[in-house]
């Protein structure tokens, strides 16, 4: 499609006819005008990963099997992130062809969101490489944060949550000395520390599920097709005041790049699969998918940032499930184990593709739940307390159903350890009894 083309249909979108103006967007219109962006995401990461895959096997950087916790036949090539990442980025290409600031209304693809997916990147490059300590890793994690916290990104959620109770940022907070501190300070540095936690928090999340063949891209192809629906809603429903600072349309794009590119490595990594993603391409999904639903906080209600997190669901209860188990098995929290959400549906459907397909089937709920939530709140505009509750409920219940199953499997462990330490006495006694026997009267 020629540039031209593209100008053309952006120009459909909204009428450019004064610098500021209230406008709707055609959400069809827009999908239309950003599917090569999907095309992109899809054609260029299918034709990388094997080329990736290659050279991970010239150089070894693959994944030897360990029958504990990694059950794979034989060494898998690393580095499938890296084919994820040339496929995003190509993407983003197109996508700013399509966004062409000159000639459209609506603003490309913030650079600062690309250098923290760069940056993410490349942490988890080096970690699959040289086995980065996790303190590096995390510094990585904070500087796509504070990447986002430079261009405000996250910043808006934020807002939606606190003025009800602080105020606008342009109230006053407090007074120090002669000088009046505005609660727009207090919105920054809140949001800055709420970015580095959301940001983090999801990279480990996404991390942590990828533990099964395709589980995590199938996953997330299934979490993106909710984004892009909440993006077309906010597209068609929300009033844009002005689309040269919207991010109406940087919301369609990352969610059409997260899904082309994930459907373009699915083929060659669904179970038997032939490269991994490593922590190059889960910690990348993490932050895409943290920085897309963070942006449904930036002129929108706040409420469809926590339906997006609704979507991100699995990832969220798996993390919180490990925190929970360590915790109550008094072991470090970086402790592996086998026991995560992934494992324990492994174990009780017995192959990997079952499992795998069950793991989407719970995808597909929490995305219909968060879904639900948006459409609710932005068709009606009413409030969705019933359709949280749905939620909560779900949560809830998964939560304590694994719950349950660490404490039994720790009621099993001390019980096995008990018994242990009693067959070492026994053995202890009757070592020692022959001796005491020997002994004159």
């Amino acid at each position: 499609m020629a540039p031209q083309d593209l100008t053309s249909k952006i120009d459909a979108l909204s009428p450019a006819v004064a610098p500021v103006q209230q406008v709707f967007v055609d959400s069809v219109e827009m999908l239309n005008v950003f599917a090569p962006v999907f095309i992109a995401g899809f054609l260029i990461t299918l034709a990388a990963t094997p080329v990736v895959r290659r050279l991970a096997l010239i150089v070894g950087v693959v994944d030897t099997p360990d029958s504990l916790r990694k059950h794979h036949k034989s060494p898998v090539a690393y580095l499938g992130g890296v084919a994820v990442f040339i496929g995003f980025m190509a993407a983003m290409l197109v996508s700013s062809v399509a966004l062409d600031s000159e000639a459209g209304d609506f603003p490309p693809v913030p650079i600062s969101i690309l250098v923290g997916a760069s940056a993410i990147a490349l942490t988890g490059l080096a970690d699959d490489i040289w086995k980065w300590d996790a303190r590096l890793k995390i510094a990585g994690q904070l500087v796509a944060a504070a990447a986002l916290a430079y261009s405000n990104i996250g910043i808006g959620a934020v807002t939606g949550f606190l003025q009800p109770f602080v105020g606008a940022p342009n109230e006053e907070l407090f007074h120090l000395g002669s000088t009046v501190i505005l609660n727009a300070t207090l919105y920054y540095w809140v949001g800055t520390a709420f970015l580095g936690f959301v940001i983090i928090g999801g990279c480990n999340a996404a991390n942590l599920i990828d533990g099964l063949d395709g589980l995590l891209t199938g996953t997330t192809a299934i979490m993106s097709s909710g984004f892009l629906a909440i993006s077309l809603l906010l597209a068609s429903t929300v009033l844009i005041e002005d689309p040269t600072t919207s991010f109406v349309a940087v919301r369609v794009a990352l969610s059409l790049a997260l899904l082309g590119t994930m459907l373009g490595f699915l083929p060659w990594n669904f179970n038997p699969a032939v490269i991994f993603l490593g922590d190059c391409g889960s910690l990348l999904i993490g932050y895409l998918c943290v920085t897309t639903i963070l942006l449904f906080g930036e002129q929108g209600p706040p409420s469809l940032v926590v339906a997006g997190f609704i979507i991100f669901g699995l990832p969220i209860t798996d993390t919180t499930l490990a925190i929970i188990r360590r915790k109550i098995a008094g072991v470090p929290m970086n402790t592996p184990d086998v026991q995560h959400i992934h494992h324990q549906v492994k174990r009780l459907f017995g192959s990997v593709k079952r499992s795998v397909f069950a793991l989407y089937g719970i995808t597909l709920a929490f995305t219909l739940i968060g879904v639900g939530i948006a459409a609710v709140l932005l068709l009606t505009q009413t409030r969705v307390l019933v359709v949280y509750s749905i939620g909560i409920a779900f949560f809830g219940f998964v939560v304590s159903v694994a719950v349950k199953i660490a404490l039994i499997q720790r009621a099993q462990s001390e019980l096995v350890e008990q018994e242990l330490q009693t067959a070492k006495a026994r053995a202890l006694t009757m070592q020692i009894s022959p001796t005491n026997s020997d002994q004159p009267a």
